[in-house]
């Protein structure tokens, strides 16, 4: 049955505040950021002189060229590694279900509620002796690790939903289970994958403190920390640190505009076969 008129009211009216909700911070740090340096702002105030030379001058003090990379470099070794070993215990899990199944994917979802500030102190003095502190391939095994979990059971939930028949109907023509994974369910399983880089990618990039505490040197850490060049003991510069922030947003944005079609559909399968 199709929702009435009223029903459908309601619906729109729910999903534009959401939107306002969300959408009202952004519009609030793009304005604090075209102020001049010295302005005083309050909540969503139109700027009398648009000072676009805030981003050039926050890329330049924040020595993003240097942070971004960073976390290009980081990102490119923890995506990959993740979605492929998520990808492979998934399937396992899913499929050939090998003994204690259920215990080792019990373990991965109580792993999601490991927060990161329990381990990150123990983790380093892990890393250090392994000469693996200061270093991003220390920061790309930290983070894929942390990852794991969440990539696992997506994953798994993900295989367990594609039909048996499918799998079977493989197997009978003499299809080995790494034959069955990749050219069987990997080429339908691209939303499931997608989506899953995408938040890996978000998480990595996004990553503050883990970083922090492995890597002292500042000349190699990522770019969430660049913001930190623009918060004084005493006072902060609003509109540089608005428009650092937006250039540490930028990258999600941009990726997520790229694979935004897989991601939804990756998400809302989910949803429903989950």
């Amino acid at each position: 049955m199709k929702p009435g008129i009223g029903g459908q009211s309601v619906r729109y009216l729910v999903l534009t505040v959401l939107t306002i909700v969300v959408l009202a911070p952004f519009a609030s740090i793009l304005l604090a950021s075209v102020h001049s340096s010295d302005s005083q702002i309050s909540g969503l105030s139109v700027p009398s002189e648009w000072s676009w030379s805030n981003f050039a001058t926050a890329w330049n003090q924040g020595h993003f060229g240097r942070l971004v990379l960073a976390s290009l470099i980081v990102a490119a070794m923890v995506v990959p590694l993740s979605v492929v070993l998520a990808t492979l215990a998934g399937f396992s899990l899913a499929l050939l279900r090998p003994p204690g199944t259920k215990g080792i994917s019990l373990a991965f979802v109580l792993g999601m509620t490991l927060p990161i500030e329990l381990v990150v102190v123990a983790l380093y003095f892990n890393l250090q002796p392994m000469g693996l502190t200061n270093s991003y391939l220390g920061v790309a095994l930290s983070e894929a690790a942390l990852f794991m979990p969440f990539g696992v059971y997506w994953m798994q939930t993900h295989f367990s939903s594609i039909p048996r028949e499918l799998v079977e109907s493989a197997r009978i023509d003499g299809a080995r289970d790494l034959t069955v994974l990749c050219r069987i369910l990997l080429p339908i399983s691209w939303p499931a994958i997608t989506t899953l880089c995408v938040l890996f990618f978000m998480w990595s990039w996004n990553q503050f403190l883990l970083v922090l505490v492995l890597i002292q040197d500042p000349e190699r850490r990522t770019a969430p920390a660049g913001l930190g060049f623009f918060v004084g003991e005493f006072s902060t510069n609003i509109p540089l640190l608005s428009a650092a922030s937006l250039i540490v947003i930028a990258p999600i944005v941009i990726v997520y505009l790229l694979f935004q079609r897989s991601f939804v559909s990756g998400i809302t399968q989910g949803a429903v076969k989950g």
